[in-house]
């Protein structure tokens, strides 16, 4: 799942080649993934010029000249490219869109999960569960002070705070537990029993984490002129690493624990607490 290390390659990657950038077609080819109508994202976009590309939470939005935006969330298996038009094309290609510049920005899906809407900037608001969402983690709005008050209300394990959307955006399951093990705090730790500090201290790692992996997943997903996202994470230090290698702060072994039908991979060793398992 795209979260906001990748997004943000993507994101910057496209900021430096999409501004002013005028749309000479668009072809849907999976109609069910439009939710503001195929027909009429085919209509609307030939003929407008892609403006900066924003990113909230796990959506990437891209404002025309129009001032319609194009806000795609690409949930589990999304995938983003630009390409040349010649280049192969991906499986579940939901999206093309040709540039006038002879390069083509496609979204390829999988599992078709994700979500494309063009819509005016100020209806933003309605799309599905939008209002509901905290703040993107990266906002520059979200203190140290303001997340602390906010994760008071929230009850359970760590992990399972950090990585709901009403509390803060943009974390997944791969980058929660990135940044658990960089804080030294155990995912399966209750939030209550958690003092300030390690709260505190968490806030900070999450935002470093962030910072350390963009550029990392940027050498991963871009050569030369192109991108084509396929998620290659070999610089992660404890997700999904469990009986393939050790912890690089203490040598012990990553264990990675399934439970519906996700993976939380932690050092027991330096990330002690939580319930014990076998």
């Amino acid at each position: 799942m795209p979260e906001i290390p990748d997004l943000e390659a993507i994101r910057g990657f496209l900021n430096e080649r999409l501004p002013g950038t005028a749309v000479t077609a668009a072809e849907v080819k999976i109609p069910y993934i439009v939710r503001t109508g195929a027909n009429a994202l085919m209509e609307s976009l030939p003929g407008d010029v892609f403006g900066e590309t924003q990113r909230h939470g796990k959506f990437l939005l891209f404002a025309l000249a129009s001032e319609l935006v194009l806000a795609i969330n690409p949930l589990l298996t999304g995938r983003f490219q630009y390409v040349e038009a010649a280049a192969k094309r991906k499986g579940k290609l939901c999206l093309r869109i040709e540039l006038a510049n002879g390069m083509e920005l496609r979204y390829a899906d999988l599992r078709v999960m994700g979500r494309i809407y063009l819509l005016p900037l100020e209806d933003l608001e309605s799309i599905p569960n939008w209002r509901e969402g905290g703040p993107d983690l990266l906002d520059p709005g979200l203190t140290e002070d303001v997340w602390l008050a906010r994760i008071r209300k929230y009850r359970g394990r760590i992990k399972n705070v950090l990585t709901k959307a009403e509390f803060v955006q943009g974390v997944g399951n791969a980058y929660s537990d990135e940044i658990l093990w960089e804080a030294s705090i155990n995912p399966f730790t209750a939030r209550s029993d958690l003092d300030d500090d390690d709260l505190r201290r968490l806030f900070r790692t999450a935002r470093e984490v962030m910072a350390w992996a963009t550029p990392l997943a940027r050498e991963r997903m871009v050569k030369g002129e192109t991108l084509d996202y396929t998620e290659r994470r070999d610089f992660f230090r404890v997700h999904r690493l469990g009986g393939e290698a050790v912890c690089p702060r203490d040598g012990a072994k990553i264990t990675d624990i399934e439970a519906s039908r996700k993976v939380t991979s932690f050092c027991r060793t330096c990330q002690p607490g939580g319930p014990a398992f076998s």
